[in-house]
């Protein structure tokens, strides 16, 4: 299978210009390019200060192109309520004709200390927890139906979503040989595995996927990649989507726009 080509964007300094990174997109979608996707945070270590909303930032990305996918890669969404990210992914689904994937994770404290500063919870366990049942959440949201879910963590007492989304795939990150990431991935339509090493450690984690899969729905294993970097081994391993991935603390727009411009390898 041809693999699909993305840019996988910081939203930090120079890039937390909304109306750059929509012309970035544009930009992309000229060149050839399959996708763009961006961060997800609310703070970002020192050196970096500036930091885009992502959520504002894709709504730009999607008027500004016509068939580039694009998205959050990766969202903590455990710091989000659920039914207000079931408004606003279905209303952003909706406004770029069906080209919204949602990338999910627990996200870590240890980057940026995320959210031991702003109150959110700290115990990966519990966020676990949290993100699971958020996910039960949209796919029932996004069903159209009446939801009725009394959880641990969320409830929803016969609250209907519409419009719904045309179909929101959903890419569960983790790391590879983690299982509970991975079984995640299993019951959803992606697998990005993080901190991947070689492409032997891709195969593994695409057997023991697969192997956890229940049904024959179109699947994809997100892989990020460098700028130039050859990526034969990680396609041939089972990668769908090769991510360019760049150095969140050395940000340089020309650089950004140089990969760009010389299109997908």
């Amino acid at each position: 299978m041809t693999p699909q080509h993305a840019l996988w964007l910081p939203l930090f300094d120079d890039l937390s210009d909304p109306l750059l990174i929509a012309r970035i997109a544009a930009e992309a979608e000229e060149s050839g390019w399959d996708g763009l996707f961006v961060w997800d945070h609310v703070r970002w270590r020192e050196p970096v200060t500036h930091v885009a909303d992502p959520w504002i930032t894709l709504t730009a990305v999607a008027c500004a192109t016509e068939r580039l996918r694009f998205g959050p890669m990766v969202s903590a969404i455990t710091r989000r309520r659920p039914v207000k990210l079931a408004r606003e992914t279905a209303t952003l689904d909706r406004l770029s004709g069906g080209r919204l994937t949602l990338g999910v994770g627990l996200g870590s404290d240890r980057f940026a200390g995320e959210f031991s500063r702003t109150g959110e919870e700290c115990d990966d366990r519990v966020r676990g927890a949290m993100l699971d049942e958020a996910l039960e959440v949209l796919g029932k949201a996004w069903s159209g139906e009446v939801v009725h879910h009394h959880g641990q963590h969320y409830t929803v007492d016969g609250v209907q979503f519409l419009p719904k989304p045309s179909g929101i795939p959903v890419w569960a990150a983790g790391f590879p040989g983690n299982a509970k990431p991975m079984r995640r991935a299993a019951r959803v339509d992606g697998f990005f595995p993080v901190n991947l090493t070689s492409a032997d450690q891709l195969a593994e984690a695409v057997a023991s996927v697969e192997a956890l899969r229940t049904n024959d729905k179109p699947f994809d294993y997100a892989v990020e990649v460098a700028p130039g970097q050859d990526a034969s081994p990680y396609v041939a391993a089972g990668a769908t989507w090769l991510l360019t991935g760049f150095d969140p603390e050395s940000l340089d727009v020309d650089h950004v726009r140089g990969v760009l411009r010389e299109g997908p390898a």
